[in-house]
Parts: structure tokens; sequence; C-alpha cells
């Protein structure tokens, strides 16, 4: 039996279990020092383009995979990214996701993604995760932008960090933002201009940077009509669906009901759809909606939904590029992303006005 069919056998542990060939055996194979196939395998320089060859050819024939981790330690740097999202089932929210791993990928990074389901805690446990396994940089839609452990995660980071829409005071940090507020005024402004005066805004906590735009855009645009604002008309609180619906219900069922609503979050929407369907009310013919974000779904609505727009595609690779520009040693940046009112039917003064609820 020659050397060569002793060499193609599996090599085996004590065991008899097939071990993972090593970069010894690499070398054996290629007749060439260990230290050669670590070159060769890492691309030096000064290892020639035949010898590369021939250690790479050795590589494949046993099946060698290079410790990448081993590498990347070597290296300093991974050539990974983490990602932070609040929720991945919303599709809002995966398409921005979708946008940023491919532009990372196209540069040679790998994307990690964690889904803080809305919990802070989770969040920052899931920052301390990513740090740990050394990624490159951290882009990050966070929960909260108050709190502590979420805070203190970060601070341990090693920049890049880059924020979708958030706004985290003495932290050096490139932030991706849209501008909520023009998009906002701008749907509340229509909505005056249609007879409507009593506007309801159903969304998110303070906390997060989108919410307080939101309410800003909203007042400000009631003020310059002179039309007072309800306070009781503005409920914040929650992202969830059935925040939304409870809330909604709440505001239709009460004695002087709001003529329209603007709904802040695709899953407010929604809990604010199932509280209309509740009540047997149409969008633009019993009651005003604005859609503040957008889904291929609300298309299918006759009337035909208006809603605030924002592109997560776009944003999610806007956020990639910044993180991109800072690994390679540029400034942190700040990007405002415009948003886009398009005004549909159910911007419109209702036909058929919401009834008193003692008399429903």
């Amino acid at each position: 039996m020659g050397d060569d069919a002793i060499t193609d056998r599996p090599l085996d542990d004590d065991d008899g279990e097939p071990k993972r060939p090593t970069m010894h055996d690499v070398a054996a194979r290629a007749g060439v020092a260990l230290s050669t196939v670590s070159r060769a395998l890492g691309d030096h320089p000064d290892v020639s383009a035949a010898m590369r060859r021939r250690v790479r050819r050795a590589a494949a024939e046993l099946g060698y995979e290079p410790n990448f981790l081993a590498q990347s330690l070597r290296r300093g740097t991974t050539n990974t990214v983490g990602f932070v999202i609040r929720d991945i089932s919303n599709p809002f929210f995966a398409a921005i996701a979708n946008g940023a791993e491919s532009e990372l990928r196209q540069h040679g990074f790998v994307m990690l993604l964690v889904n803080s389901n809305g919990d802070p805690d989770l969040e920052a446990t899931h920052i301390d995760v990513l740090r740990r396994r050394r990624v490159d940089g951290l882009i990050a839609n966070l929960v909260s932008e108050d709190h502590p452990a979420t805070l203190k995660a970060i601070r341990q980071l090693a920049p890049p960090l880059v924020l979708i829409d958030r706004d985290l005071p003495g932290i050096a940090a490139s932030a991706l933002l849209c501008d909520h507020y023009t998009g906002v005024r701008e749907a509340v402004e229509d909505l005056l201009d249609r007879g409507h005066e009593r506007i309801a805004l159903v969304t998110g906590h303070r906390h997060v940077r989108p919410v307080r735009e939101r309410v800003r855009g909203l007042t400000d645009a009631m003020a310059a009509r002179r039309v007072p604002v309800d306070e009781r008309l503005v409920v914040l609180g929650s992202f969830t669906s059935e925040f939304a619906r409870h809330n909604v219900l709440e505001l239709l069922d009460g004695p002087d009901a709001p003529t329209a609503f603007l709904t802040g979050g695709l899953q407010v929407t929604l809990g604010c759809l199932l509280a209309f369907a509740e009540r047997d009310l149409r969008p633009g013919l019993d009651i005003g909606l604005v859609a503040l974000d957008e889904i291929e779904m609300l298309d299918v609505f006759r009337p035909t939904i208006s809603v605030v727009a924002r592109y997560p595609q776009q944003m999610g690779a806007q956020a990639a590029q910044l993180f991109l520009e800072r690994h390679a040693g540029g400034p942190t940046r700040t990007v405002v992303l415009p948003t886009r009112y398009r005004a549909g039917s159910s911007s419109a003064l209702p036909v058929h006005p919401v009834a008193p609820a003692a008399h429903r």
C-alpha cells in the first residue's frame, strides 16, 4: 500500500471517530513547514503563488477548514456586525434588516441579528453577547433610549456604533434618522384642511425619538391652525396591536370620539383596524385614518389608506454604509432620510361620523 493511500484515510481519534484535519496535517501533506501553511492560507505576501497553490491543494484534499475565530483574533477583526432589532416579526423591521445585510454582504461582512421582542432587558443581554463574540461593530434599533442596562452595555462596546432612528446624547455614534416631524405635520395639515379637528395619535412610548417627533409634528400643525390639542387623544405607551386596539376602542366609545386617527407603527395600525372592524367602521367613510409607516398589505384597502411613508430597505442600506465608513476610520455622521405623506381616501371627513356611544 502506497503512502498516498495511507494519507487519504480519514484521521481517527482514539475512539475511532473521524478527526478534523489540522494545520500540521496540511503541512505534512504539502511537505512544508507549519509556518509556511499559516502564511500561505493567510495570503502573506512573502509566499509565492506556486507555494500558495501547493498548500491550498493539500488543504482541499484533506478537507481542512481554517479556524476562522483564531484568524480573526490575529487580524483584530471578525468581519461580523451585530444588528439589534426590536421586532423581527414586523415586516417593516425585517425589510430594514434585509437592506443592511445585503449592503454588508457586498463588502465581505456577515451580519449577526438578534431580536429584542420589545424587551429592553433582553436587548441589553444581546448587546453583551455580541460584544463577547468580538463583533466589529453594532447597528441598533433600540427598544429604549434611556434603559440603564442597555446604555451600560453600549458604553462597553468598541466603535463603530450606528443607531437607527434613535438618539443617545453623550455616546459617540453615527445615526440614521427619519424626518417623522415633516411627514406627520403634512398629514395633520391635510386632515385639518378636510375638516377634521379631533385628531387622535396612538403610538409607542416617548422614550424613543420617532414618537417624540410624531407628537411634535401633530402639536405644531394644530397650533399653527389655532386648533386646540386634546391631550386625551394623544395616546402613548406601546407599539403592540393589542395596546392600540384597546385604546382605540376606548376613544371610539367615549363621549366625544375622534374623527381621525394617526397610527404610529405597523402593529399599531393593525390594532386600530381591528378596533374599527369591531365597531363596523370603514376608514374614509365612517372614520379618518393615516398610517405612520406602510406595508404592501395596506394597498388592498378600499377606500385607499393614507400613509406617512419611509423606506425600510433604504434605511437598512444607509445604516450599513454608515458602519462601513466608521469601520474604515471615518468620523461619526448623521444622515436624515425624508418621510413622505401620501394622501388616500381615508383622510376624508367621515360621511357617516361615529355616533356617540350612548346612541349606538
